[in-house]
């Protein structure tokens, strides 16, 4: 299968890389093509232009949609930052899963244009799961990505995976996770 990876995190010591280099590492390990977008390595510009606002297409962005396009797998690996998206991936939404491209209306009728692919989204965040329920965070979360944006395109959300605590977590905590995103490569 292709697999297409958007991930977003500044640093490289993170917990979020050693996600990313585990997921490509076993989606390699299984046969699978692999294609990473590293949104801060790439200096994606995240803030939609007023052309693209009328409609307009830039050449970075149909070149991100030739990606979406090849791939039968899109996982999102990002933090929970201010109980959402970091801004260059909701920019990186804004501006790459256009009207027309991933979603348009039929007679009224919201149709997904991204039928046919699936998506995984791994988070890390600075809570607990309890303290993001507590609130009704979790299910917020849940609802404006899953919903909002991958099935709302038309994608089948295979798995949304939530590490919590990342700060705090020790070094065999961190390992079991690694393991557990094994598993969830696997079976993508």
């Amino acid at each position: 299968m292709n697999h297409l990876i958007v991930y977003a995190h500044p640093r490289k010591e993170s917990f979020n890389h050693a996600i990313l280099e585990t997921t490509v590492r076993s989606l390699r390990q299984k046969a699978h093509e692999v294609i990473v977008r590293d949104l801060y390595a790439m200096e994606f510009q995240p803030v939609i232009s007023s052309s693209e606002i009328l409609g307009g297409v830039d050449e970075d962005i149909e070149q991100e949609q030739e990606y979406l396009n090849w791939a039968d797998v899109i996982t999102f690996i990002y933090p929970i930052w201010w109980t959402g998206l970091p801004a260059i991936v909701k920019g990186y939404i804004e501006r790459v899963f256009t009207y027309g491209f991933a979603y348009r209306y039929v007679s009224g009728e919201q149709m997904g244009m991204l039928k046919g692919k699936q998506a995984v989204i791994i988070n890390t965040q600075g809570k607990s799961h309890a303290q993001y329920a507590a609130s009704g965070m979790d299910k917020a979360l849940m609802l404006t990505s899953d919903k909002g944006i991958f099935e709302y395109c038309g994608m089948e959300v295979l798995h949304h995976v939530f590490f919590e605590s990342v700060p705090s977590s020790d070094e065999a905590t961190r390992t079991a996770w690694l393991k557990q995103i094994e598993e969830v490569a696997g079976k993508a």
